[in-house]
C-alpha cells in the first residue's frame, strides 16, 4: 500500500517538526519495506533524502494552490493512497482515505500570549476541525493527550501516544573532537548551551537573568551559547542583553548543522532548557544522548520526558535556575551524575519504537475504514 506523509516541514531548514517528519518517515520505511511511503509537498524540498530507504520518496506535487482543500485530496484519489499522515497539525479537508493527525502541542491555544496573533486565530479555527476530521490523533506525551482530550473535546481512545527520540547522530564525542567546531563558532572551553528558536515560549529571558546574576554574584565566568533561529518578539531579549552588558559573554550561533550541534551538546558544561511549555522536549533529550548534563523547567511534559535524569526547576524562578547552574559548574561529580543518568534515559527512546507505535495506529485506522 502507499502511505503519504506531509512533507511541507521539509521544505525549509528543519526544526523540531521537520526532524520528526524525516526521522519518522525513514523509520517507517525501514520497518515496512513492503509498503511505499511518500513525503508530499506542494513546494520544493529544502534538501533531498540522503541514502534513504528505497521505498521512501519525496513528491513535489504540481498543484500548489489550495493544497489541503483541493490539491492534496485530488492527489490522494488519483494515486490511491491507503492513508495520509499530517505530521504538522494539518490533514486534507476532504478525506479520501483514513487521515492521521499529529498534534505536537497546544501551545497556540493554551499560551496564546507567546505567539503571533494571526497564528493563534488560525489555530483556534482550524485545530478543532482537524481534530474532528482525523481518523486518529497522534501526540508525544500523556500530558498533551489529556490536554487535547479536554480542550478539543476528543475521545481519549482516539488519541495515541508515540514518544519521539533523539536522532541517531546525537551521541557522545571526545572533547578533543569538538575543539575544531568550537573554535570555528567562537565557543570557549566552559559554556552553557541553550538550543531552540528564540521566542517567548522558550523563556530565554529567565535564563539571561539567571546568567546575569551568576556573573554579578560569583567568580564564575562561563560563556552562554544560544543556538537557534531568531523568532519573534526579540526586542526584550536584545534590550536586556544590552542593558546588562552581557554581549561579551554571549554567543549567538544562529541555525547550525547537526554535526555542529552534536559537538556543542557533547562539550557544554550544561544544556539549559527553561521552556514555559513543551509538547515533548526533544532538545534536552538530544543533549542527554550526547552526554550533556541537563537543567530544564519542571513543566509537566518535560517532567514526563526527562524524568529524574535532568535537574528540574520552576520555569520562572531566576534564583533557583542560577543556583542549579552554579551547582553544575562547581560540582563536577554532580554534573557527571546527570550526564550518566541522562545517557541512560535517552537510550530508552528510539525512532524504531516510535515507528512501530505509529504503524500500529495506521493499521488500526485502515481496518476501521474497511
Amino acid at each position: 500500500m502507499i502511505i503519504g506523509l506531509d512533507g511541507i516541514p521539509l521544505a525549509s531548514p528543519k526544526t523540531g517538526i521537520g526532524h520528526y517528519t524525516l526521522e519518522l518517515s525513514r523509520a517507517l520505511a525501514k520497518l515496512a519495506p513492503q509498503d511505499e511511503f511518500e513525503l508530499l509537498s506542494p513546494v520544493p524540498f529544502n534538501s533531498s533524502l540522503d541514502h534513504g530507504p528505497p521505498n521512501l520518496r519525496q513528491v513535489e506535487a504540481a498543484r500548489r494552490r489550495f493544497w489541503f482543500v483541493l490539491g492534496l485530496p485530488l492527489y490522494i484519489r488519483r494515486q490511491g493512497l491507503a492513508l495520509f499522515h499530517g505530521t504538522n497539525y494539518e490533514i486534507p479537508w476532504w478525506n479520501e482515505c483514513p487521515a492521521i493527525l499529529t498534534i505536537h502541542d497546544l501551545s497556540l491555544l493554551l499560551h496564546p500570549e507567546t505567539h503571533e496573533s494571526r497564528l493563534v486565530r488560525r489555530a483556534r479555527y482550524r485545530l478543532p476541525l482537524m481534530a474532528r476530521w482525523a481518523t486518529k490523533i497522534i501526540t508525544a506525551t500523556e500530558v498533551v493527550k489529556k490536554e487535547i482530550a479536554e480542550r478539543l473535546q476528543v475521545d481519549p481512545a482516539k488519541i495515541a501516544v508515540t514518544p519521539y527520540a533523539p536522532r541517531s547522530n546525537f551521541r557522545p564525542l571526545e572533547r578533543s573532537d569538538t575543539e575544531q567546531t568550537r573554535a570555528r563558532l567562537g565557543v570557549g572551553d566552559c559554556f552553557l548551551l541553550f538550543v531552540g528558536t528564540i521566542e517567548p515560549r522558550k523563556n530565554l529571558i529567565t535564563l539571561l537573568r539567571a546568567f546575569a546574576d551568576i556573573l554579578k554574584t560569583t567568580e564564575l565566568r562561563p560563556q552562554l551559547v544560544i543556538a537557534g533561529q531568531k523568532g519573534w518578539l526579540m526586542g526584550e531579549t536584545v534590550s536586556y542583553i544590552n542593558s546588562e552588558g552581557l554581549n561579551e559573554h554571549i554567543k549567538f550561533t544562529g541555525y547550525i548543522s547537526d554535526r555542529d550541534l552534536q559537538a556543542l551538546y557533547a562539550s557544554c558544561a550544561a544544556c539549559v532548557y527553561p521552556s514555559l511549555y513543551e509538547g515533548f522536549g526533544l532538545p534536552p533529550l538530544e543533549a542527554m544522548a550526547c552526554g550533556a548534563p541537563v537543567i530544564a523547567s519542571d513543566v509537566p511534559t518535560l517532567t514526563e520526558t526527562l524524568a529524574n535524569a535532568a535537574l528540574l526547576v520552576p520555569p520562572k524562578d531566576v534564583q533557583q535556575l542560577a543556583r542549579a547552574i552554579v551547582e553544575f559548574l562547581r560540582d563536577k561529580e554532580r554534573a557527571a551524575h546527570f550526564s550518566r543518568v541522562g545517557l541512560e534515559r535517552a537510550s530508552q527512546f528510539t525512532w524504531e519504537r516510535t515507528a512501530k507505535l505509529t504503524l500500529d495506529v495506521y493499521i488500526n485506522a485502515i481496518h476501521r475504514s474497511v
